[in-house]
């Protein structure tokens, strides 16, 4: 998954012998990438607008119809749990069978402070109180992570307590000890499928031990997050196991929330929100939103469910958003490769899907990337916030996010960030001599 570079950088053909010479050559090349006056952005995995105008016919929908298949009037009030075609459509990806699947508004990550707020101040089933009442607990947060989950823990007062990822997905020796030794641990933080942003994807043996395993917390969850079920960058799909069922099959059937979303399918500002779980669970929550919403957006549903008519259409769509996306993840593998290999300055991984490539500098260096890059135009995620609290121990990881600009952008971003990573890792190297 991760492209290991040789640690002799004066090894690298046709690299100058004397490491003055590569510092005062970065410098240089930093210097003339600084006076371009560019004006780049890398933050973060929006879909661009030439991905967006591939579901530009959900605009024209519903049209003149108003029901749906059940007969149900979607100008009108109720529909709590979402229109059955649409959660037809998304069950197989999402793995959810549709009776258990709910189909929300706009946003995943609003299900999951939902979810959040619910667990604070409701009883989940299997818990004997509500979390607020519990004192400190604490989420498990595989690292490097989305920063936007770690911002939901803060936001509530929830203790973070990082997991390494490995390639097979986080350390399940490190979660089943300390799920098992600590009740205070309620939670495990999973984007199971060409995570954000290293792009690993879980092995069979990843889901079934977070099935199976002893936890303290008899409330205890899996915030299950499968925002790139099926955002393929290669022709290859990759699949991954049935968690729920998992579960199910382990005599856990509570234990996983499952997410999901349109929202880098179709339109990613009028998209579709899924949760899916047990049915004890998918009964609490509907419970608990039945006080905050008479129901959800069904005209958008409804559109959402004609224009991608079945499985098959959003495997169609997602082959064409692919294209759009695929050459510029190659752009950056061929740009990381030509100014960064042999250097032994970085290493990076290489994603069969999702939205992001993650840039390992060398340790105590991403800080000082990161800030000469945005000095130079080109703005990056900041160093740190792919840990909790903003916090990467080693200040090694850096977040790329090639989506949103055109290619021309994104290459000249990507040369530009490979300029400052010379610059910064040549006079670190140069200062330690």
């Amino acid at each position: 998954m991760t492209t290991e570079l040789s640690s002799d950088a004066l090894s690298a053909p046709g690299a100058p012998s004397d490491l003055s010479d590569l510092v005062d050559r970065a410098r240089q090349d930093y210097e003339e990438l600084a006076g371009r006056g560019l004006s780049l952005d890398l933050t973060r995995g929006k879909p661009a607008p030439t991905q967006l105008d591939l579901s530009e016919d959900l605009l024209s929908l519903p049209g003149g119809r108003y029901t749906a298949a059940d007969g149900t009037d979607v100008r009108n009030y109720g529909g709590l749990q979402g229109l059955t075609e649409l959660r037809e459509i998304f069950a197989e990806q999402l793995q959810v069978p549709v009776a258990q699947l709910l189909a929300a508004g706009n946003s995943s990550l609003e299900l999951m402070h939902d979810s959040l707020v619910h667990a604070m101040l409701s009883v989940l089933p299997g818990a004997e109180s509500r979390w607020v009442d519990q004192g400190r607990i604490a989420f498990l947060c595989p690292v490097p992570g989305y920063d936007r989950h770690f911002a939901l823990c803060e936001r509530f007062g929830i203790d973070m307590i990082p997991v390494p990822m490995t390639e097979a997905g986080p350390d399940m020796d490190a979660v089943e000890r300390l799920v098992a030794e600590n009740p205070a641990v309620k939670g495990i933080w999973c984007v199971p499928k060409y995570s954000n942003p290293d792009g690993v994807v879980y092995s069979d043996e990843t889901v079934a031990r977070l099935a199976a395993m002893e936890t303290a917390a008899p409330d205890f969850r899996i915030f299950w997050d499968n925002a790139y079920a099926v955002h393929h960058l290669t022709e290859e799909r990759v699949e991954i196991a049935d968690l729920l069922a998992a579960c199910d099959a382990a005599g856990n059937a509570d234990r996983v929330f499952v997410f999901g979303s349109t929202s880098k399918i179709t339109l990613a500002g009028a998209g579709v929100a899924f949760f899916g779980s047990s049915p004890a669970n998918v009964k609490w929550l509907l419970a608990n939103n039945s006080k905050r919403s008479i129901g959800p957006d069904k005209v958008n549903q409804l559109r959402h469910a004609m224009y991608l008519r079945d499985a098959d259409g959003v495997r169609d769509l997602m082959d064409r958003q692919r294209h759009v996306l695929q050459p510029k993840f190659e752009a950056v593998q061929r740009i990381l490769e030509a100014e960064l290999g042999g250097t032994g300055l970085a290493s990076w991984t290489k994603p069969k899907g999702g939205y992001f490539v993650n840039l390992e500098v060398e340790e105590g260096c991403a800080k000082e990337v990161v800030r000469r890059a945005g000095a130079a135009g080109i703005v990056l995620t900041p160093a740190g916030a792919t840990h909790p609290y903003g916090d990467d121990p080693t200040d090694s990881v850096i977040r790329i996010a090639p989506s949103y600009p055109t290619q021309e952008e994104l290459e000249e971003a990507i040369l530009g960030l490979t300029a400052c990573v010379r610059v910064v890792g040549y006079e670190k190297r140069l200062a330690a001599k």
